[in-house]
């Protein structure tokens, strides 16, 4: 398989890091670079939900999370949340997929009013200003007004609102099942082919 050359992953404060670190692993497969950002919640999350302490530096970030997913060295490119130099924060550079998962309402509220405060919003703001494929995974439950509103002023502008809302029709036998409905689904609006569960209608092999 010829992999392209690489996507955006960030990660933000919404519970769901096990959607976040399947997906890193899914896509391995198909680029040959991660480029990854975590807010500070973020941090917080994957430490409560997958017991995975991810320190600040990018370097320990990309070392802490090769080794315990048991990816190639390399892969994992990750930034801080204030360097306005990486690759992501300009138009010129940046990979045209960007993928927030799972993305929080603060984040999509930011992203929605054109806020760039950080790297992650920035980078968001250069994907959609270049009319590339922004995807948002929002793991909330219920939504409010504001962050339906939010999810419309995005969806009208071209991002995908890819809610993690994994489906039962496959008859999942654990949680890794409904981990890797979700993933399946970001892997299919990203026009990549996968043997992740079992498609609606589709019995075969």
């Amino acid at each position: 398989m010829n992999k392209q050359k690489a996507i955006t992953l960030a990660i933000t404060g919404a519970s769901g890091a096990p959607y976040a670190l399947r997906l890193i692993e899914q896509l391995a497969n198909y680029y040959e670079h991660c480029y990854l950002m975590l807010s500070s919640a973020a941090r917080v999350v994957l430490a409560t939900e997958c017991d995975i302490q991810v320190k600040k530096a990018p370097s320990v970030v990309e070392k802490e999370l090769t080794e315990q997913l048991g990816l190639k060295e390399g892969y994992i490119q990750a930034f801080s949340n204030d360097n306005w130099m990486s690759p992501v924060a300009s138009g010129s550079s940046a990979p045209k997929q960007m993928i927030i998962c799972p993305c929080s309402t603060g984040t999509l509220s930011a992203i929605a009013n054109g806020a760039s405060d950080n790297l992650i919003e920035r980078a968001a703001d250069v994907v959609l200003k270049e009319r590339g494929q922004l995807l948002l995974v929002p793991r909330e439950t219920p939504y409010n007004t504001i962050h339906l509103q939010n999810m419309t002023r995005l969806s009208e502008v071209g991002a995908t609102i890819l809610p993690a809302s994994p489906g039962f029709y496959n008859q999942p036998n654990s949680i890794d099942d409904l981990i890797d409905f979700v993933v399946a689904r970001i892997l299919d609006h990203l026009d990549l082919d996968h043997k992740l569960g079992h498609r609606w209608g589709y019995s075969g092999n």
